[in-house]
């Protein structure tokens, strides 16, 4: 039960990440600090789409599965949890690409919102 509870929370905290790279950069307009956060996440969650990589929290995911007698999954995350709720044809290249185009635009509209601001107050 242990391990199944371990891979449950890993998937939550995974679901999170990917949740603060696409939205994170909203809450830098409350917490600016937080740039150095969000900066490195976004690059990270659209290297992973444009150059379609598997993220390691993923097989680390499924050792946690295997270890508590499950099966685990083949694919990543995004196939495994999200594709089938919103790409139900699966996961193809041009997919990837994208939802990397949806992570970039998504934070350079943000930080161009925040670059505004603090050019404004200068």
């Amino acid at each position: 039960m242990g391990w199944r509870l371990a891979a449950d929370a890993l998937v939550v905290i995974h679901l999170g990440f990917i949740l603060f790279v696409l939205f994170g950069g909203l809450l830098l307009l409350r917490w600016p600090r937080l740039l150095w956060l969000h900066l490195p996440a976004v690059a990270w969650g659209a290297t992973v789409e444009f150059f379609h990589l598997l993220c390691p929290l993923t097989p680390w995911e499924n050792q946690l599965r295997r270890a508590a007698g499950d099966a685990g999954y083949e694919g990543g995350f995004i196939e495994h949890y999200l594709i089938p709720l919103i790409y139900p044809a699966g996961l193809t290249p041009q997919i990837q690409l994208w939802l990397g185009g949806v992570v970039v635009l998504i934070n350079v509209t943000v930080y161009a919102c925040l670059l505004k601001r603090w050019l404004q107050r200068t």
